[in-house]
């Protein structure tokens, strides 16, 4: 069990990545014309610091003990991937998991169950615990937002030449 929650909290944490900012891609010309302007779309995965969290507590993150081990969602562990495990969200959600202390956020997906450590809402995995800033403190005070729309995410292959 143990296993099994610590695996789909870093498969959570390691798929999740970072969604890109968008901006206004018109010309010089276009800028000044608001006819041609196209309005910003809503995004429902913004969350204002003003909003209720979703969860506040301690956060652990687990790593290569578990990797390439199976999770929750089925899928094997990878430590550096944006995923966690959480007691009861379901798999395949998105969760923005905010540091408390330093204010770091990251976007995690959760596809295990855990955390097994009784007082802890979420354990993150190796990656997204880099990402935080809590990888050597090993617990960590967050904040869970959930995010409704997945995040963009951009991957550079390793063979691809600029």
């Amino acid at each position: 069990m143990r296993k099994r929650i610590a695996h789909g909290l870093a498969v959570f944490f390691c798929v999740a990545g970072l969604g890109a900012a968008q901006g206004n891609s018109g010309s010089a010309h276009d800028r000044g014309s608001p006819a041609r302007q196209q309005p910003k779309p809503a995004t429902k995965s913004k969350i204002s610091r003003k909003s209720k969290p979703y969860q506040v507590g301690t956060a652990s993150w687990y790593g290569s003990y578990f990797q390439g081990k199976e999770t929750a969602s089925g899928e094997a562990y990878n430590m550096y991937d944006f995923t966690a495990a959480h007691p009861m969200l379901p798999l395949g959600t998105y969760v923005k998991v905010t540091n408390v202390r330093n204010g770091r956020s990251v976007v995690v997906r959760v596809n295990d169950r855990g955390p097994v450590v009784d007082g802890r809402i979420i354990d993150v995995s190796y990656g997204a615990a880099q990402a935080l800033g809590m990888k050597s403190r090993g617990i960590q005070q967050v904040r869970l937002d959930l995010v409704e729309q997945p995040p963009t995410v951009a991957v550079l292959h390793p063979l691809a030449r600029p």
